[in-house]
């Protein structure tokens, strides 16, 4: 696939429309029998950059693509609508021009996946975003420890949904998962699910605050029984974020769920993924695990914030490289 072989990047490519994780109900023996083998996992995630390696003619399209599965993220102390506005617009118009013109996508309407902010600039970000057809995403459920009552916690998720946004990234309480209380995680996620309404949910585990790969994957399975739409891993605040060693036990988790349900169940890397190569790797993770379905927003995210101006350099190097004589 070449950079100037992109389709619309609003057009669904995946074949038949999504059907909504309505849940099932918990079944711990299912969770208990759940193993990994970490040496295992280790290895594939290690050997994946280098077994994996996207031809350079090709790799301007992988590019585009995960700017495609980007939710644009501006979640700090010092937001304002002003910040707002300059993410939203970045998230309209991801790439210059120039570039635009340079690799014969003008018009195609390439935009990010989604807006991710605080529920108190949603708001803003729904007014930036108006009639550009970009969700906004807020996160929600005390980002991002998940040490609130749980009262406050639901309350903070229909304040989001009610201020407009579509899609809450909530952050499950940790304890529940290190101490093996999966009721307790399957109530509390099946309570965030109701207060999300018709928004979607995507379920924050923090896998660098789980003791184990098993209890990573154990939490994911939880969480999508309980109804979750969309397994993220980090909420970027930890000490250790999205890794592909934690990745690959999620999303193998998402293939045995839906081979058990029937339903698809999305994936979000987030945290710390700043340079185009680690983009590309997650790309290769959800093709080979879980399929060329699992290649589009409404199934694949990365939440990041620096990202895209990355992308957008290795776009205009390409471009140069390309006009360059001895291409």
């Amino acid at each position: 696939m070449s950079a100037t072989s992109v389709q619309n990047p609003r057009a669904k490519e995946v074949t038949g429309e999504r059907k909504r994780n309505a849940g099932v109900a918990l079944d711990l023996d299912w969770v208990h029998q759940v193993q990994v083998n970490r040496g295992a996992v280790e290895w594939r995630a290690t050997t994946l950059g280098w077994r994996r390696v996207v031809k350079e003619e090709c790799e301007a399209a992988w590019l585009l693509r995960a700017i495609r599965c980007i939710d644009l993220t501006t979640l700090a102390g010092d937001d304002s609508p002003g910040k707002i506005r300059q993410l939203c617009a970045k998230a309209k118009h991801p790439l210059r021009d120039d570039l635009l013109a340079a690799l014969d996508i003008t018009g195609l309407g390439l935009t990010v996946a989604a807006a991710c902010v605080y529920p108190t600039m949603v708001p803003h970000a729904l007014h930036a975003l108006a009639g550009s057809g970009i969700p906004v995403a807020s996160v929600a459920a005390a980002f991002p420890t998940g040490l609130s009552p749980l009262k406050v916690r639901l309350e903070e998720i229909a304040y989001a949904v009610e201020a407009g946004a579509t899609e809450v990234d909530a952050v499950i309480a940790r304890v529940h998962a290190l101490t093996g209380s999966w009721e307790r995680l399957y109530e509390e996620v099946a309570s965030f699910r109701q207060a999300c309404g018709d928004a979607l949910l995507k379920i924050i585990l923090a896998t660098g605050e789980l003791a184990t790969l098993r209890d990573v994957q154990r939490a994911s399975f939880v969480a999508m029984m309980a109804g979750a739409d969309f397994i993220k891993t980090s909420t970027g605040k930890e000490a250790v974020n999205a890794t592909l060693e934690t990745g690959l036990a999620i999303v193998r988790a998402i293939r045995e769920y839906q081979r058990r349900s029937g339903y698809r169940v999305g994936f979000k890397a987030a945290g710390g993924i700043r340079r185009p190569r680690e983009a590309l790797n997650w790309l290769i993770l959800l093709k080979e695990e879980l399929g060329r379905e699992w290649l589009e927003p409404e199934l694949f995210r990365i939440g990041a914030s620096t990202l895209l101006d990355d992308i957008e350099q290795s776009l205009a190097q390409y471009v140069v490289d390309r006009s360059s004589p001895a291409y």
